[in-house]
């Protein structure tokens, strides 16, 4: 039967680099669950792939979308899943790569219909609006602490769709998505890449500074027009727009998005911690080939 072998992990936990080794040594194609690097416009800031890795290995959803698009899990779980079903006539192992645990859930479980929006969504707009993010946040820890303890509680547009689905339901986040897998044509194998804690933190502050020397302030400052977008309200991103703003000095912003960026590994960790049959890994053991070799069983 078909494979789907998942690579996840925290970010800076180095999923490109195994998922295009794993490629090569398997001869396949990866399919990115990153929420972000579908976008063309966003690169520095969400670690995308550069053009030489890009040439390695044979990638799908990475910039195939605009900022100016609306794009949700639930889009990908119908894309990924009708392309899955032709590759998979030529391939007979594919390789899912990304750290977006819900993208990732899509593809493997499913979602369930969510509830639709109605007025609800203007009246959370206008709280957020008159009161700032803080109520939001209360709200959501109110309604539903368990989704509130290991979502993106720092992204507005995330926690109003999350008040919205919880509210109009009547039911937690947990409730609304289904947590008996969907029919799949194909296996799964989920490998969690593995750092120590102190080690994946210190990688994160290095990818941060790194991204700076890149230019990801010039990348944010291209992108002031559509600040409001969901996927601009994310790490990397929101902290130095406040900085363009004049809200924060520039150390103050790179400080925050090494700071957020530790809490937002420490809920990736969370996520994939879910994963009952998983096999949690060292990246420095991933490239050995004697383990490479245990993926062509």
């Amino acid at each position: 039967m078909a494979e789907l072998i998942v690579i996840g992990g925290p970010t800076a936990s180095g999923k490109t680099q195994a998922a295009i080794q794993l490629a090569q040594f398997l001869n396949c194609p990866i399919l990115s669950a990153d929420s972000r690097q579908f976008f063309k416009e966003m690169t520095i800031g969400t670690a995308k792939p550069n053009d030489t890795e890009l040439q390695l290995a044979e990638h799908y959803f990475i910039n195939n979308k605009s900022i100016n698009e609306e794009y949700s899990a639930g889009n990908y779980e119908r894309d990924a899943l009708a392309l899955l079903d032709t590759l998979f006539k030529k391939y007979p192992k594919i390789i899912l790569v990304g750290g977006s645990g819900l993208y990732i859930d899509a593809v493997c479980i499913g979602m369930d219909n969510l509830p639709k929006s109605n007025d609800l969504r203007q009246e959370l707009n206008d709280l957020y609006h008159k009161e700032g993010l803080l109520s939001i946040q209360k709200k959501l820890q109110e309604h539903d602490p368990e989704y509130f303890k290991n979502c993106d509680n720092q992204n507005p547009i995330r926690i109003l769709r999350a008040l919205e689905i919880i509210l109009l339901s009547g039911k937690t986040m947990a409730e609304n998505f289904n947590n008996k897998p969907n029919k799949r044509t194909f296996t799964v194998r989920h490998v969690i890449l593995d750092w120590k804690r102190k080690k994946l933190y210190e990688r994160i502050n290095n990818r941060v500074d790194n991204m700076i020397r890149q230019g990801l302030l010039h990348e944010v400052s291209q992108l002031l027009n559509f600040k409001e977008k969901n996927a601009l309200q994310t790490v990397g991103y929101k902290e130095l727009f406040e900085y363009l703003d004049g809200k924060i000095d520039l150390e103050k912003a790179i400080e925050l998005i090494k700071q957020n960026t530790r809490r937002y590994a420490k809920r990736q960790i969370t996520w994939f911690k879910k994963y009952e049959n998983a096999l949690w890994v060292h990246p420095d053991e991933f490239v050995n080939p004697d383990f490479l070799a245990n993926f062509k069983k």
